[in-house]
């Protein structure tokens, strides 16, 4: 049986089965980057010849209405595919009430209780708010922007996690005037290097960057679709106050655990008091045996929705299929869909010296100019590639970072090289594929160590 029900946010947004990615997550998000990637190509376009004279406009209500058809079939298809499996669908919120039985409670408030051997938590997380006065009243959230049914106007980001930034590059992409509130610093936890460059990138193609900055009060001048709302913030090293109107004001500034308000208290699971999150062991069981969890609530291991789906395979194989592979959490790849497109796969450079030292490592790295940028007449010596290698272990290649076009996609077949214990001798001897992104990484020649120029003078 699969018990799923979403609490809907403050402004009153719930959808459909299928979690976080497919209805408020990834799928949506990576089809508004496309809308907002599609403003670029037309841009270009006029350099490669194509003509047209009317003033391209975008609609936000043609682009929501398609996306969230398309969610909508993800949806069936969820249900139908459980329906197959003879897994019963319970549009109901679980709690567990004591050992191995749980309280179902369904939108009416009706309550059925229901007992079974083994339980897997996959609740995830939701966004976290401010805090302040006016949050939760007047600002939205991702769980409200993929299917908000009026265009969001002037737009404050609050956060600099991948959420913030993916957010305020679409909405730029699209035309919208957006500034994005940081606290401290860009993608904490990702490759600083990296993280500055999708700043600056960002920063140069029309997004306003508040630094050092935090909303202390959201106040409604306007009611409306959008309406009109002042932010008043304060400077995190002194005394400062500023103040600024928005149409929207869109909080990004981290996602807290769903683990508290299930009654796990009531069969003993422990729980990270301070996150929320659940500790277990390399099985995914928790310190309760018969009590298993995957996903972002994971203690010490990644939220990224593949690692989640492929834990959770791999637990039904190993409780119901006689197999006994576990989830491999090491050199996982993802992607910050950014305007200009972060993918990197093991360690940042800031974790592969804590972990090996400085001296014990090599950076490879250069700058690269996509050819379909070169006619659009697009920034030259932007798009950046690097490598950290081991040197005691054979040069192998322990983190990889690409910044330009199509990230994902490079990194994908880099990751499956890196599981087979990739080195720099090994990139050296492929042969690149002329003219793509990803034959960079065949020919670097740099190291960091050397100090010389990485700037790209041809094609």
């Amino acid at each position: 049986m699969v018990l799923d029900f979403v609490v809907p946010s403050p402004q009153g947004t719930s959808w459909g089965l299928g979690g976080t990615c497919v209805n408020v997550g990834c799928v949506p998000k990576k089809l508004m980057h496309q809308a907002a990637l599609l403003g670029q190509a037309l841009n270009d376009s006029r350099k490669f010849g194509w003509e047209y004279g009317q003033q391209v406009k975008h609609n936000w209500e043609t682009m929501t209405e398609a996306i969230q058809n398309h969610i909508s079939s993800l949806n069936w298809g969820h249900r139908l595919s459980l329906r197959e499996k003879s897994v019963d669908y319970v549009n109901s919120y679980g709690e567990f009430v004591e050992h191995h039985r749980i309280k179902a409670t369904n939108r009416k408030g009706q309550e059925t209780s229901y007992t079974a051997a083994k339980f897997v938590i996959a609740t995830g997380e939701r966004p976290r708010y401010l805090g302040i006065q006016g949050d939760k009243e007047y600002c939205i959230t991702s769980d409200d922007l993929f299917s908000l049914p009026y265009c969001p106007g002037k737009t404050l980001v609050v956060g600099a996690s991948y959420v913030a930034l993916e957010c305020a590059g679409v909405l730029t992409g699209l035309g919208l005037d957006v500034t994005v509130m940081v606290r401290s610093v860009l993608l904490r936890g990702f490759d600083q290097e990296m993280a500055e460059r999708v700043g600056s990138y960002m920063e140069q193609h029309g997004v306003k960057f508040l630094r050092k900055f935090i909303p202390v009060m959201v106040q409604q001048l306007e009611k409306g679709s959008p309406g009109k709302l002042k932010v008043v913030a304060k400077s995190t090293e002194g005394p400062e106050t500023i103040e600024g109107v928005y149409n929207t004001v869109l909080l990004a500034i981290g996602r807290d655990s769903c683990t508290r308000k299930m009654g796990l208290d009531k069969i003993g699971v422990k729980i990270n008091k301070k996150t929320g999150k659940i500790p277990v062991n390399d099985v995914e069981q928790t310190n309760v045996p018969y009590v298993y969890a995957v996903g972002d609530i994971l203690e010490g291991k990644l939220e990224l929705t593949p690692v989640a789906i492929q834990a959770g395979k791999l637990l039904a194989r190993r409780l119901f299929g006689g197999c006994l592979e576990k989830c491999d959490y090491v050199n996982v790849p993802t992607t910050v869909f950014t305007p200009l497109e972060y993918g990197c796969c093991g360690l940042s450079e800031e974790k592969a010296i804590e972990m090996y030292k400085k001296e014990n490592l090599e950076v490879y790295h250069t700058f690269f100019w996509p050819l379909e940028w070169t006619v659009a007449g697009r920034d030259n010596n932007t798009c950046y590639a690097k490598i950290i290698c081991n040197k005691f272990d054979n040069y192998r290649v322990i983190g990889f970072h690409v910044l330009g076009p199509n990230a994902g996609e490079v990194t994908q077949g880099f990751a499956a090289a890196m599981k087979c214990g990739l080195t720099k001798q090994l990139l050296d001897d492929t042969i690149g594929i002329h003219p793509t992104c990803g034959e960079v990484f065949t020919t670097l020649e740099i190291t960091k160590s050397s100090g010389l120029d990485i700037t790209q003078k041809g094609c």
